[in-house]
């Protein structure tokens, strides 16, 4: 029974320090997806091989928080399975039915509590608190300062052959004029993937290219599907115009 119990707080302590790490990529400007799957992947050894992960371990203060997970992940697998032997080791027929049932329960339970979005919450609050108090984590809210609960949102747009955006230079696109701002791109190299962030207003769309941008939601989509040509063009001035009244409205309401 020591060692079922002990099974079980290995796993609760996985579930919670992966949280921990998740919590802790997220704060240094990753979404909440990206970071989850990533602490995830390394904590358990996986090692996905993916732009996102060559994204994680660019960064040092990401590739600490990483390196930690790994560490402590390869002692928690082992010490799992350690503990998994125990529990069914030299037990009867009798002892084993009941030991499978108490995992059983305990690790229903267990997804529970991961699962759970008021815990979640809680842990989110706690964790952030912590990291905020005792690292030197700068801990920020980017919903907020980026205003993406007011229709503005952070997006990707892979550009293809057809694509409006395609072998123009950013200067050209005058994708201000839409509300939008490119915050960098991905522009694969050979092997390799490069980061041009910030771009200037020289710089080349090329196919392939995935743009990261910031703006109004609907307007991010929309340059995703605008194909090239005069349509695109009659749609951007379309759109360029729609951006202008809306800000003479906010101008007028702020006044």
């Amino acid at each position: 029974m020591l060692a079922l119990i002990s099974l079980l707080l290995v796993i609760l302590f996985s579930i919670i320090f992966t949280r921990v790490g998740a919590v802790a990529l997220e704060i240094t400007g990753i979404s909440r997806d990206v970071a989850a799957f990533q602490a995830q992947s390394a904590y358990t050894g996986v090692g996905f091989t993916t732009s996102e992960s060559e994204y994680v371990v660019s960064h040092p203060l990401r590739r600490k928080i990483i390196r930690v997970l790994m560490f402590v992940g390869s002692a928690g697998i082992a010490s799992a399975i350690a503990m998994l032997f125990l529990t069914f080791s030299g037990n009867t027929q009798e002892e084993a039915i009941h030991n499978i049932i108490y995992l059983g329960i305990g690790v229903a339970l267990l997804f529970i509590f991961g699962r759970s979005k008021l815990v979640d919450r809680a842990l989110r609050y706690v964790i952030l608190g912590a990291l905020k108090r005792f690292t030197k984590l700068r801990v920020y809210d980017y919903e907020l300062l980026l205003g993406i609960r007011r229709g503005y949102a952070i997006g990707e747009i892979l550009v293809r052959e057809n694509n409006w955006l395609v072998n123009r230079r950013l200067r050209d696109l005058r994708l201000n004029e839409e509300g939008v701002l490119v915050l960098g791109i991905e522009r694969k190299k050979g092997d390799k993937i490069v980061y041009i962030g910030a771009p200037r207003g020289d710089t080349e769309i090329l196919e392939g290219d995935r743009i990261i941008c910031y703006g109004p939601e609907e307007v991010i989509e929309n340059l995703s599907r605008r194909i090239k040509g005069k349509l695109g063009d009659e749609e951007h001035r379309r759109v360029a115009e729609k951006e202008k009244k809306r800000e003479m409205i906010e101008k007028i309401e702020s006044e």
